[in-house]
């Protein structure tokens, strides 16, 4: 399975295609953090949103590099479940990348401002929750980056529409006033808490959003698996 993982990574990186998303959201980051300076916190809660639609997208791109045949022969060679495992493996080896330069990005542009209220969250704990929100974010955008893949859909087009629909669809249900917000990973929910309150979120708070954005990275990577046994 490594061998397998290793050429996912290699191809991905050769063929060019890693740069697409990658350059996109480090502009879109640019953006946001280059015209003002913000608290940790309040940097990190963006960032984890606008990160979403990225990696997913980056997610489905590394799954779709290899042709249809190749995919069915390491299928054969592995067997479905260690062949898929490598590739999801692989889509979150370049996702912790992404998110590191993130995590980066509002610090090399000083975009960054020091707590200097007495109420605001200590620095480390505005780093720690800021982190904490781009990691529940990252298996939920590899499971959608997953059900939008060609292994899944069979089509460029169905794949993008999967895509799109998914990325706004887990946006607008996340809001907090969304009644169907259990349905949706827990994106604007995180990005809220990283963002406040001034005196620190709550451990109950973060433990209940850490479990939703599992449930459904797990609910997701099942459909997922369905779709592949069912497809050659």
């Amino acid at each position: 399975m490594i061998p397998l993982l290793l050429m996912r990574l290699t191809g991905f990186v050769r063929t060019g295609r890693a740069l697409a998303p990658l350059l996109a959201g480090l502009l879109i980051l640019g953006v946001l953090n280059g015209g003002g300076r913000s608290q940790a916190g309040e940097a990190y809660a963006v960032s984890s949103v606008v990160l979403f639609p990225v990696l997913a997208w980056q997610a489905k791109l590394l799954l779709d590099i290899e042709p249809d045949v190749q995919r069915r022969l390491a299928v054969v060679s592995l067997g479905r479940r260690r062949e898929a495992a490598a590739g999801l493996l692989a889509a979150v080896l370049v996702g912790l990348v992404t998110v590191l330069l993130a995590l980066s990005v509002p610090w090399l542009l000083g975009g960054v401002r020091m707590p200097y209220r007495a109420a605001d969250a200590p620095l480390g704990v505005q780093l720690a929750v800021g982190g904490w929100a781009h990691l529940i974010t990252l298996p939920a955008a590899v499971a959608l980056g997953a059900l939008a893949s060609r292994a899944a859909t069979r089509s460029v087009t169905y794949g993008l529409a999967v895509l799109a629909s998914g990325v706004v669809g887990a946006i607008v249900l996340s809001l907090p006033a969304s009644p169907l917000a259990w349905l949706a990973p827990p994106l604007m929910s995180a990005a809220r808490l990283a963002a406040g309150p001034a005196g620190g979120p709550d451990a109950a708070r973060v433990v209940l959003l850490s479990v939703q954005a599992v449930i459904w990275a797990t609910a997701a990577l099942t459909g997922y698996a369905a779709l592949r046994r069912h497809r050659p």
